[in-house]
């Protein structure tokens, strides 16, 4: 009987130990509520005149929280959605079906792209608080990337707003199939993301 009791005893500790260990180590995720991403497009000669701006819309996205603490996220941005916005009417027509072409994101054959955080790191930058790394989908090419960030967390709220983010859009095949014109545009493209989750 002395037996039987030192065994439900044990048991039973175990049993508290690896609940509270569980709750402990709970995971909580936050979607995001508002997001605004916008992107800057050069041309070889890097001007207010030879600049091209627009924004793409996020289809959804999430923040990963691990014992309270902002520890990763997933997002989907909707390319179909990219628009040009410095320029109206038929021009911006133009330019905004042509980035959704071959030439430029081939929206018909990859109409999402992807950004997942792997890390989060405290910065010292006094405008940009923190530095995130992860990785980005785009045209079917994934690239690891990182860039500073200023992010203001509440319990499960997340207020998050990015530098400007610089890729190289051949890292990613975004360029005219075979053409001449190619090399007129600047490989770099900046993006700037900002959004609040609960």
């Amino acid at each position: 009987m002395r037996k039987s009791l030192s065994v439900l005893f044990l048991f039973c500790l175990l049993f508290s130990a690896f609940g509270q260990k569980r709750k402990k180590s709970g995971v909580q995720v936050s979607k995001v509520q508002t997001s605004e991403i916008n992107w800057w497009g050069y041309k070889m000669v890097k001007s207010e005149a030879t600049t091209h701006t627009g924004f793409v819309k996020l289809k959804n996205g999430k923040f990963i929280f691990t014992d309270k603490v902002l520890t990763g996220g997933e997002f989907t941005l909707d390319m179909r959605s990219i628009a040009a916005t410095d320029i109206t009417g038929e021009e911006q027509q133009k330019l905004t079906h042509h980035l959704k072409s071959i030439d430029f994101f081939d929206v018909k054959k990859h109409p999402t792209s992807k950004f997942i955080i792997t890390k989060v790191l405290p910065s010292t930058n006094p405008e940009y608080n923190y530095l995130i790394y992860g990785n980005l989908t785009l045209k079917g090419t994934r690239k690891t990337i990182s860039f500073p960030a200023k992010i203001r967390t509440n319990d499960r709220f997340v207020e998050f707003e990015s530098a400007k983010i610089s890729l190289n859009r051949r890292d990613y095949k975004v360029y005219y199939q075979s053409s001449i014109r190619d090399y007129f545009i600047n490989n770099q493209i900046d993006i700037q993301i900002k959004m609040t989750a609960n």
